[in-house]
């Protein structure tokens, strides 16, 4: 089994804490993404699962087995860095195989398995290349034949892709979500993407400031946000937050999603544009209503003038409690 468990668990610098009493079960071959801003503390969450950052309480466990005390090399996890970590004095046949011969395993043993992981990613034709002579793609899908090879329990990547460029960064999603489905085996993947994770993962662990803010399906992460800070951290163009008292709607704090900002609704409203974007099929207008910074998408051949009649239905409206920001 290669299910993971967060119990109680608190990371702390000088009594400031970063992590906040996570608990958190991840089960076996799932693929778990944990998503937020910078500073929100998911890499310190996987670096202490890795063992690489020192507990300050609770407990982490592996399989049926508390591994507070298990050195890193002894956790059976493989993680996948943002810097791929190559050694670029070493072909990608020895950078693959560099882990097996530290654990002294037999020279046929290495060549069948580094052989097996370029076939799975198709690296075969560069096994003996040096990574300078690869692009970032490939060198990431190296890192990725180096952590195969090891046959983990656990998959831990910590925002892999971050160097790629937009066009690789959609490919490798896809590589790495059909290498996730060949292995079988429990992967757990750190990004601020939130685009990352609404594709990649099974569920999503959205965190702030070391709390989770929830932890759910990419679909009900989307369509049921439990507070404010999930609602407009996942979606682009973000959730629009708007004052209900404006909308005759009392006093909460009233979210609606840009694309449910449609031309025939329930509720009418004629908004100022500011600017828009035009995104290949769609098209962006922002705007303020009230104090609030908003914005619409609508179809790339709408014609957006100086002003702006929009409608809301009431059935596409998310209400928050003002003070708290959950959800009502």
């Amino acid at each position: 089994m290669s299910n993971v468990i967060l119990k109680n668990l608190v990371k702390a610098y000088d009594k400031k804490r970063v992590i906040d009493e996570i608990n958190l079960e991840i089960k076996d071959k799932e693929f778990i993404v944990l998503v937020g801003a910078s500073g929100c503390g998911k890499s310190t969450v996987l670096r202490m699962i890795a063992g690489l950052e020192d507990i300050t309480s609770g407990e982490i466990f592996i399989g049926d087995k508390c591994v507070n005390d298990v050195q890193p090399k002894d956790r059976d996890i493989a993680f996948v860095f943002q810097s791929y970590a190559l050694y670029p004095h070493m072909t990608v046949r020895e950078n693959i195989a560099f882990g097996l011969k530290m654990r002294k395993v037999d020279k046929a043993t290495i060549e069948k398995k580094v052989q097996e992981a370029a076939e799975i990613l198709d690296l075969g034709e560069y096994l003996d290349r040096k990574p300078k002579q690869l692009s970032g793609g490939q060198r990431q899908r190296v890192a990725l034949g180096r952590a195969i090879v090891r046959n983990p329990k656990v998959f831990l990547m910590d925002e892999p892709l971050s160097n790629l460029d937009a066009k690789l960064r959609v490919q490798m999603r896809s590589e790495i979500k059909k290498l996730h489905e060949k292995l079988q085996t429990t992967f757990i993947y750190v990004t601020h993407d939130q685009t990352e994770a609404l594709t990649m993962g099974d569920r999503i662990v959205v965190l702030n400031q070391g709390k989770i803010q929830q932890v759910d399906t990419p679909e009900n992460i989307y369509n049921n946000p439990s507070n404010t800070f999930v609602a407009g951290f996942i979606g682009s163009p973000q959730m629009n937050f708007i004052d209900g008292n404006i909308l005759n709607l009392g006093d909460y704090t009233v979210g609606i999603r840009p694309e449910k900002m449609i031309t025939s609704g329930d509720i009418k409203l004629t908004v100022n544009v500011d600017m828009t974007e035009l995104l290949g099929s769609e098209q962006i207008a922002y705007f303020n209503i009230g104090e609030n910074k908003c914005s619409a998408k609508l179809d790339a051949d709408f014609q957006i003038g100086k002003t702006l009649d929009l409608s809301i239905n009431k059935s596409d409206i998310y209400l928050f409690d003002k003070q708290t920001g959950k959800r009502v």
